[in-house]
């Protein structure tokens, strides 16, 4: 298990030497919580969440709802909705019928009590959620603005999520916190998920060039 700096993430390695990112933790506790019977409300992740997430928890009669990233949007969208478990990507995990708060020590305790109660290994919990392929690409402008308004913007991203035939997603928004522009794309496909996150931002790169040079897109894991 691996924290971050003030403990509220939680990132595990499965017996096979695999990260288990917050998207798989998020799976297996919510299918743990369906087998026992416990779990209230929907399940809530964020746009971000992977789409292998989403797809996993409709196959268990799971409904999943996505906010804005953010845990507080995570959090308001549980109160709203009567649910006890949601997350982020990144292992921020909130379990409201343990703790008012995302907690990687509390999250990892109810992981360990799954793998306890079921004697199953962490890789065997997991696989039955398939993390879709995914990329975000980071394009830095001079100045933040809307992708979802920009006409050239949005007819690539059509043009590339035709390709997907129902199977990936686009995600495209200005960042809260830095002058860059998130593109997201995630698919069934590896190479047209690259292929189209790359075709995408060279044309947010086009649009962004009205307002300053940016810089050249960044991949992060």
């Amino acid at each position: 298990m691996a924290l971050d700096g003030d403990g509220d993430r939680v990132v595990m390695v499965d017996e096979l030497g695999r990260c288990v990112d917050g998207d798989q933790l998020l799976y297996i506790l919510a299918k743990a919580g369906l087998d026992r019977g416990d779990l209230r409300g929907p399940v809530v992740g964020t746009v971000m969440s992977n789409l292998g997430l989403e797809h996993a928890l409709a196959e268990t009669a799971s409904s999943f709802a996505a906010p804005r990233s953010a845990d507080r949007h995570v959090l308001a969208m549980l109160n709203e909705v009567g649910g006890v478990l949601g997350g982020e990507t990144s292992g921020h995990i909130l379990c409201l019928d343990k703790t008012t708060t995302g907690d990687g020590l509390i999250s990892a305790l109810q992981v360990l009590s799954v793998m306890k109660q079921t004697g199953a290994g962490l890789a065997e919990l997991g696989a039955g959620m398939r993390k879709y392929p995914q990329v975000l690409l980071n394009v830095r402008v001079a100045r933040r603005f809307d992708p979802l308004q920009e006409p050239t913007v949005v007819k690539t991203a059509q043009e590339v999520e035709r390709r997907f035939d129902g199977r990936g997603r686009i995600v495209l928004r200005a960042s809260g916190t830095e002058p860059v522009i998130r593109v997201m794309v995630e698919g069934h496909d590896a190479n047209l998920v690259k292929q189209g996150a790359r075709e995408i931002a060279a044309v947010v790169e086009a649009a962004a060039a009205l307002a300053g040079e940016p810089e050249a897109p960044r991949t992060c894991s």
